[in-house]
């Protein structure tokens, strides 16, 4: 008894010391990094596992190198490595993971994190990796909260909201402000040049006029790329947080994509960017904020922009679920749900989802050749 006392006031007192070092305060947040797939070597991974670990942040590094301050997970290869991410955080084994391919359903997206050049000020992108809806404008206004939730969660409680200038940044921005009219709180940034408005032009990025930019996940990702590795003439990424965690309603796993042309300056401030998110309970948040965006009526707001875009439909009935595990890639994402419902319509069972290189349809091993051919015949693949 005495013994475990002992044990218990000296972990507290460790616990004190670490605090004070590093300014992090109560149970240090375990987060997993698959070091294997960088096109820079494990070594470039193991560097930034090690300086993240100075930060109060116990780092458990997945793959075959091993050093101090760090607990290394042995694994022969990137395939295993992220089974084992996988299962670790399935297990709670860790609250959190960086990776740098992770197959996230439709409806969650990453909210990427950079420092941008102009005032060397941070600034969320939303989104990055990822797809939030088959539908571009839905995308977008998802995306707007999502990049909310990511940054609530990381202590900014008022972040102010940029649209940037793309395809669907008009309709966006009328339901955004209808969403706000009715009663959830967004703080609309204004843009730096002389006509303003939330609608964001080029210069905004590189000021980071706003503290959240929503875009497109296609637009977003290529911003990542190119503030954080315009100085390496692009090969290296060597400032921001990377691309960020994957949110979406009810989904409560933490998983942070970085690339593999991802420095250790960039993939140490994803693991302390996720520690971030622990620390701030991020799912806490998301449910907080989903919970105000519906009561301002995002589900009616959405519905109506669907019926203003779409004509009628037939209604296709879903055929009886089944376990579907092959994947159909090369299908542009705003076909996704087209093609899954070709499928039905000949009575194959099938799924919308995103792979390690785009969107994907699943059917069953069994359902594989027919599906492609009928998606080939429809021209939704080569």
């Amino acid at each position: 008894m005495a013994n475990n006392i002992e044990k218990m006031i000296a972990a507290t007192f460790m616990e004190m010391a670490e605090g004070l070092e590093t300014g992090s305060f109560g149970k240090k947040p375990k987060v997993a990094l698959t070091g294997m797939g960088s096109e820079h070597g494990e070594e470039n991974s193991m560097a930034a596992a090690k300086a993240a670990a100075k930060d109060g942040i116990d780092v458990y590094y997945i793959g075959t190198l091993e050093a101090d301050g760090v607990t290394t997970v042995k694994v022969a290869d990137d395939e295993e490595g992220h089974k084992k991410m996988e299962e670790m955080l399935k297990n709670g084994e860790v609250d959190a993971a960086v990776t740098m391919h992770f197959p996230f359903p439709i409806g969650v997206s990453t909210v990427g994190r950079c420092v941008t050049p102009a005032q060397g000020k941070e600034m969320y992108i939303a989104n990055t990796t990822g797809t939030s809806s088959t539908e571009r404008i839905e995308g977008m206004i998802k995306n707007a909260v999502y990049g909310i939730i990511a940054a609530k969660a990381c202590g900014n409680p008022n972040p102010s909201v940029g649209i940037l200038n793309v395809d669907g940044a008009r309709q966006t921005e009328k339901a955004l402000k209808q969403l706000k009219e009715q009663g959830y709180d967004i703080q609309f940034a204004e843009s730096s040049r002389a006509d303003g408005g939330c609608v964001m032009r080029g210069n905004d990025v590189l000021q980071a006029s706003p503290d959240i930019m929503v875009t497109d996940s296609l637009t977003g990702n290529i911003l990542v790329k190119m503030l954080s590795s315009a100085n390496t003439g692009g090969s290296f990424e060597a400032t921001g947080y990377g691309y960020g965690p994957g949110i979406g309603e009810g989904y409560e796993q933490l998983v942070m994509i970085v690339s593999r042309a991802s420095g250790a300056p960039v993939i140490a401030n994803a693991i302390r960017y996720a520690a971030q998110l622990v620390r701030g309970k991020v799912f806490d948040v998301a449910k907080k904020e989903f919970e105000a965006a519906k009561k301002a009526g995002l589900k009616e707001i959405l519905d109506g922009l669907k019926a203003s875009q779409k004509p009628a439909e037939e209604e296709v009935k879903e055929p009886p679920k089944e376990i579907v595990t092959a994947q159909i890639p090369g299908i542009e994402v705003m076909d996704l749900e087209d093609g899954v419902k070709t499928l039905w319509k000949i009575g194959i069972y099938a799924e919308s989802g995103m792979g390690c290189t785009g969107p994907i349809i699943l059917v069953s091993d069994a359902n594989l050749a027919k599906a492609e051919e009928e998606l080939k015949k429809a021209g939704y693949i080569s």
